[in-house]
């Protein structure tokens, strides 16, 4: 499995990468991740040049199995997050 980036790792790549300082840039990042959990809540679709879009989409109410006594259930309806990748970045993996 691939190595995961913490949050503070990435404050400290942004400061590094920009004039901001730790503090700054960690208030830069927190900001960009809560207006993009915002935006997904009002169901918009938020797109990142480079990384891809971000999307609600509806789920449907389904039949499934109860893992371990096999009973038939009923999942209820929902929604969940989606994520396309960029062209740009599927290409430069």
């Amino acid at each position: 499995m691939a190595e995961k980036v913490a949050k503070t790792q990435l404050i400290d790549l942004v400061a590094d990468k920009t004039s901001l300082n730790k503090k700054q840039a960690g208030e830069a990042i927190t900001a960009m991740l809560d207006s993009v959990v915002d935006a997904l809540r009002q169901g918009k679709s938020v797109g990142l040049p480079g990384l891809g879009t971000f999307s609600v989409a509806s789920t449907s109410e389904r039949q499934g199995v109860r893992p371990g006594t096999n009973e038939r259930i009923t999942i209820p309806a929902g929604k969940k997050i989606r994520f396309k990748v960029a062209s740009t970045l599927k290409t430069g993996i």
